[in-house]
């Protein structure tokens, strides 16, 4: 991306909540890689006009705009699928906040969609471009795992809209398999209280050496957002993560990738490893839910 872009890629976020407004924002500051984009509008189902002189499109326009060559879709997680199947068949290139789709199947079949129509489907996974997982990566590297335990806490998330706890908490999932490789369930427990509303996901998984990890997500009012890590190996134990520094420009570290898939400098090697991970991860969250479900 040290070239200076022969075009610029038209690009409509859908989408202005967090994660949107940060793309926004992105968009719009003179980075290496907002060179090669341009930033045309944004789709809200809310009427809101403009924004910070952005205007909001219809959908219907972002569609089939000629000018609109790229989708950022970051609504909540039950939207997803819908949007980047509309925009993949409107022949633009999306790139969507995790997770991708509430399901396996229809992953693959968006990303069978994208291979047929030529287009780059890029889910965005920040988490691993946290501070703290580069350092855990360096951390556990060469190391035999013994057991561990991840635990993440938080305030109350709406299943309607953000999916299976296994799906809205997929990132700590994607962290376990980048850290471990690919893994397997074991057993998995829910357990809700809706008038709080709380809820407690304990999935029991194994590695492919059959070392024991569990990952607990607790959600309910008064909980803090935190992350509880406890790994040990043959040669000594991790528990928790020092403070190892500010997770900067993690949205736009995700941007430069995905314009350098756009610009195809990611090798068939490093996509397929991506997307095979990717779908370890949304099979093992759909396993996780079917076994929850079963035992209710």
């Amino acid at each position: 991306m040290n070239t200076e872009p022969e075009r610029k890629f038209g690009v409509v976020v859908v989408g202005v909540g967090r994660a949107g407004s940060v793309r926004m924002r992105d968009l719009r500051n003179p980075h290496p890689s907002s060179a090669f984009l341009n930033l045309i509008g944004f789709v809200s189902r809310r009427e809101l006009g403009s924004i910070d002189g952005v205007q909001q499109i219809s959908l219907e326009n972002a569609l089939s705009s000629q000018e609109v060559e790229v989708a950022y879709i970051c609504s909540e997680s039950s939207s997803h699928e819908d949007y980047i199947r509309q925009f993949l068949n409107a022949g633009k290139h999306v790139l969507v906040e995790y997770p991708m789709t509430l399901s396996l199947a229809a992953a693959q079949e968006l990303w069978e969609l994208a291979e047929q129509k030529g287009k780059v489907l890029h889910e965005e996974h920040v988490e691993l471009l946290m501070e703290e997982f580069a350092f855990l990566k360096k951390e556990v590297v060469g190391k035999d795992l013994l057991k561990g335990s991840l635990l993440f806490t938080a305030g109350p998330l709406e299943e309607e809209r953000f999916g299976f706890p296994a799906f809205s908490g997929i990132s700590r999932l994607t962290w376990l398999v980048s850290l471990f490789g690919e893994l397997s369930l074991v057993s998995a427990t829910l357990e809700e209280r809706k008038e709080d509303p709380y809820m407690k996901m304990t999935v029991c998984l194994e590695t492919e050496k059959k070392s024991p990890l569990s990952w607990i997500e607790e959600k309910g009012p008064g909980l803090k957002r935190n992350r509880y890590l406890s790994f040990h190996f043959k040669s000594g134990s991790l528990e928790n993560v020092p403070n190892v520094g500010v997770n900067k420009n993690i949205f736009l570290k995700d941007q430069n990738i995905f314009v350098q898939k756009l610009l195809g400098q990611f090798s068939e090697k490093e996509l397929a490893a991506e997307k095979k991970r990717i779908l370890h991860c949304l099979g093992l969250a759909e396993e996780i839910q079917k076994y929850c479900c079963s035992r209710k």
